[in-house]
């Protein structure tokens, strides 16, 4: 539903060319691979964030121990949960194991994958033909039950709420560090989300962590 299909009218001479919003093969391989990859005896299942520019995809753990790097880009399939694997490929929803990773980056190159301490992300951008800004994020609502509220967040605001959804414990410089963003920069936003009721910090800055509210 999301994947909207965009009329291309630029140099239009007999038809116009419909381009979708992003790769849907990719997305989908993402999506599986994130199933079939992720460490669910943690608990914790994957999550799909929607930014304005891009969707991000989140397994939870790293590498499977049988896995190399240079394996896992060349689409050497070691499933981290290999029974779930099997029953993806049985109801053919995953064809072939071992081609996903490969499809996402010949399409958006090896730089869609983000790999960190306790997760794997992969980026799945955007193909806006009218290119969108951060100005109507800038806006701001002043109702702190308002529904639509988040939509007024800037691109570094949600970026920084997702990461506290995803760790509550997660601190300022681990923040910074994982959104490559200076320490001012994660404040003012920090600041922002409290202000606005998005979260609220509960115990201590050292001891304590981060309460999503809405």
């Amino acid at each position: 539903m999301l994947n909207i299909i965009q009329a291309d009218e630029r140099e239009r001479v007999v038809e116009r060319k419909e381009v979708p919003l992003f790769e849907n093969d990719a997305f989908r391989e993402a999506v599986i691979n994130a199933f079939v990859h992720n460490k669910w005896v943690s608990g914790n299942e994957p999550m799909i964030t929607v930014f304005s520019d891009r969707i991000e995809i989140l397994s939870r753990g790293s590498l499977a121990p049988e896995q190399t790097m240079e394996g896992f880009f060349a689409g050497e399939s070691v499933p981290v949960n290999r029974k779930l694997s099997e029953i993806l490929l049985q109801l053919h929803i995953s064809e072939k194991t071992g081609r996903g990773v490969p499809k996402i980056t010949q399409r958006y190159g090896k730089e869609a994958y983000e790999f960190r301490e306790n997760s794997i992300v992969v980026t799945i951008p955007f193909n806006w033909i009218n290119v969108m800004g951060d100005k109507v994020g800038d806006k701001r609502s002043d109702k702190v039950g308002d529904k639509n509220a988040e939509s007024f967040l800037n691109h570094t605001q949600a970026r920084i709420l997702a990461e506290i959804r995803n760790n509550p414990n997660i601190t300022k410089p681990r923040l910074a560090e994982i959104l490559k963003l200076g320490k001012t920069t994660i404040d003012k936003g920090i600041a922002v989300l409290k202000k606005y009721g998005y979260i609220e910090r509960i115990g201590s800055n050292k001891s304590g962590y981060w309460k999503v509210l809405k």
